[in-house]
């Protein structure tokens, strides 16, 4: 028998992906998994369909290229007889079956591809797209054969991705923390038929990890390449060697902490049980009532920031004798869908603001102080959105909106002292801000500001918080060490990977 001229053979965790059978399949995590490989194999499993239509996604034609030159490598060998297309971008294969590659720089892009059918539709670097580039997607997603003809293909999306990116936020909750990694995520839908019977229809989805460590390939032909991972930064390190999704570089609040910081516990001997009890090393605390004793007398505050396409943000806040700021309850505007408004008026979300304040037990009867954007006074076309919260008896005054000494406030409240107690605590129930303030990135063109492209309305009513109880930064901790200020970063990294 012949030897077989064997041109690619996926890897353990390759195959693994390849052989997934959900609607939706995320893979990878971390650099160094083999995932663009993979991503442009797997688009190769139906060109022998003569109707097949597949189309891979990177954001820009720059990053775009090297995807391309991959697949010449791998296209070409397995297919003499296939064209690749300079100006359509397009590969055509003898069966007639084509795979395109594109663009979606900007959100508008999408409708470039309204009107399209694809087969398969493959997004590499997931983390790169918002979720409205993504999901449109679902809608082009349907057969490419012609009426009548006998060709049947299966239609579904795969993605690769890394931690890190606009759309962090939201992959995190699609395949990330919805479920362990393997496990199969089904989405149940209810459509409306014209008959007036209800259909009830279901997706599936699922995240296959993997890392360097899967790619053995990679490593006996770069032995160096893990070595260059262990080099990065801790945030960049933790992300694309160990695939962290919860650290990543250009993380704007990279001091805020769900659970106690191990290494902090463990410098002052204490353990991380004893931390979440003393409120110390952590911003998320247990919620307790402010309803006994002398936290009656702990002033309450409200911030706000309207939203009605995009979520409006409320929250409530307490402010102990000692000045630190509680975070007790909040009310986001979200579908669930996240940064998707629920479309509610100004009068529906102060009448749920003050049925709120007027029934709850740690707000009834008390004197609550409120902060807010200040565009919220613009009166141009009509009744202002302040006084429409007068007409419920919800009274503002407007926030100080600058934003650099806005987020420094943030960042002052989110240090610890030397003790490690912060001067704010977010309680476990206000989900949108443990969900949101993570993901919160530096802008690409402002370098200390915020990006205001991300889902950053719970972060502005908590800036205008900030900035309404202004604080001093606490001074560095002293340690019995000199500090040298490094003008060459490749002598700092030799340092600190000594």
């Amino acid at each position: 028998m012949a030897e077989q001229n064997v041109i690619w053979a996926p890897q353990e965790k390759q195959a693994e992906f390849m052989e997934r059978p959900e609607y939706e399949c995320l893979y990878g995590g971390a650099a160094g998994g083999g995932k663009s490989d993979a991503l442009l194999m797997e688009a190769l499993r139906q060109v022998h369909i003569p109707s097949y239509r597949a189309i891979i996604f990177r954001k820009t034609y720059p990053q775009l290229t090297e995807l391309i030159d991959r697949s010449n490598a791998l296209y070409k060998p397995a297919y003499p007889r296939a064209r690749y297309n300079e100006q359509k971008h397009m590969w055509s294969f003898p069966s007639g079956a084509k795979i395109y590659f594109g663009t979606m720089q900007y959100t508008k892009d999408r409708t470039n591809y309204q009107g399209k059918r694809y087969d398969f539709i493959g997004f590499d670097e997931l983390t790169h797209f918002t979720w409205d580039e993504y999901s449109y997607m679902f809608s082009r997603n349907r057969p490419s054969r012609s009426p009548g003809s006998k060709d049947k293909t299966r239609c579904y999306i795969r993605a690769t991705a890394n931690p890190g990116g606009v759309g962090h936020g939201w992959v995190k909750d699609r395949f990330i923390t919805a479920a362990p990694p393997r496990t199969t995520i089904t989405e149940t839908v209810t459509v409306d038929m014209p008959d007036g019977t209800k259909n009830q229809l279901s997706r599936d989805r699922i995240f296959i990890p993997a890392s360097v460590f899967d790619n053995q390939a990679l490593l006996e032909q770069n032995p160096d390449y893990l070595g260059s991972l262990a080099m990065l930064p801790e945030k960049e390190r933790n992300a694309l060697l160990y695939g962290d999704w919860d650290s990543f570089s250009g993380q704007y609040f990279t001091e805020f902490r769900t659970l106690p910081d191990t290494a902090m516990c463990v410098k002052a001997g204490i353990t991380e049980a004893q931390a979440r009890e003393q409120g110390r090393f952590t911003h998320v605390i247990e919620p307790f009532d402010l309803d006994r004793g002398d936290k009656r007398g702990w002033k309450i505050y409200r911030s706000y920031d309207f939203g009605y396409a995009k979520p409006f943000s409320c929250a409530w806040w307490a402010v102990d004798y000692d000045g630190t700021l509680y975070r007790i309850l909040e009310l986001y505007g979200c579908t669930g869908t996240p940064n998707e408004g629920v479309k509610w008026t100004p009068h529906q979300q102060f009448a749920e603001i003050a049925r709120i304040e007027r029934e709850h037990p740690w707000l009834k009867g008390r004197r609550i102080e409120g902060v807010a954007d200040p565009s919220i006074w613009d009166a141009s076309r009509g009744e202002s959105t302040a006084e429409v919260a007068e007409s419920f008896r919800i009274y503002f005054e407007p926030g100080d909106n600058q934003r650099i000494p806005g987020w420094m406030q943030c960042h002052y409240r989110l240090q610890f002292d030397e003790n490690g107690y912060p001067r704010m605590y977010v309680f476990s129930n206000c989900r949108a801000f443990i969900r949101t303030i993570p993901l919160m990135m530096y802008d690409e063109t402002k370098t200390e500001d915020l990006d205001s492209k991300l889902e950053d309305h719970v972060a502005d009513e908590w800036r205008y918080m900030c900035m309404a109880r202004p604080i001093t930064p606490l001074r560095p901790r002293k340690e019995n060490k000199e500090f040298r200020v490094f003008t060459d970063p490749l002598d700092q990294m030799k340092r600190e990977n000594r």
